[in-house]
């Protein structure tokens, strides 16, 4: 099942990937490039950084493929999926918050600190945008006022506390993971930021 929402995520990813391409009027080559490094750069970082390597993609050829088709699908109906924005929002952020827990699973499976975990599930939920971003010439959103990878940190912080107490994993697993989706979706519904340094023109 785990696999199957990974797909989805990547999917949703590539969409998303796609969509920033095409309005910075990119060519075929550079939208799927954007499409690519959107769904699987940061489990490509991620995997760097643990050292296990070949990274997943290369192990497994049906995410290229997925991308691949993904990205040709929505060059296509570029014109029906715009009005799905909304929707694919919905989707990455449900797409943050599992890629948030896998991983920081990832961590405690090597034995980490559980900082270094909540630090590779925030990596492995946000830089492929951060890379997608730096790309299009744009500010990453991490780094702006916007609630994203502050999620993600929150989640893998209950996720931790969780694990104090006697509950199964499985409802660690969803606890935290909802708890990525509640604070990105009142983040943006209710326009909460983080402070900035900088006063208000």
């Amino acid at each position: 099942m785990l696999y199957i929402i990974d797909i989805l995520g990547v999917i949703a990813f590539s969409i998303s990937g796609v969509l920033i391409a095409i309005d910075k009027k990119m060519d075929l080559f550079g939208i799927l490039i954007i499409a690519f490094v959107t769904a699987v750069g940061g489990g490509t970082l991620r995997d760097l950084l643990i050292g296990n390597t070949p990274v997943t993609w290369m192990l497994d050829i049906t995410y290229s493929y997925v991308i691949l088709a993904t990205a040709v699908t929505a060059i296509i109906f570029r014109s029906k999926i715009n009005f799905l924005r909304s929707s694919l929002f919905l989707f990455d952020t449900i797409g943050i918050s599992l890629y948030t827990l896998i991983g920081i699973q990832k961590g405690v499976n090597l034995g980490l600190h559980p900082i270094i975990c909540i630090a590779l599930g925030t990596i492995t939920a946000s830089f492929g945008g951060v890379i997608r971003d730096i790309l299009c010439n744009e500010i990453p959103i991490i780094f702006r006022e916007e609630i994203y990878a502050t999620a993600c940190i929150l989640g893998g912080i209950t996720f931790f506390v969780l694990n104090i107490f006697p509950i199964p994993n499985n409802w660690v697993f969803i606890i935290s993971g909802v708890v990525v989706i509640i604070i990105r979706l009142l983040a943006v519904i209710f326009k909460i930021s983080l402070p900035t340094v900088y006063g208000k023109n």
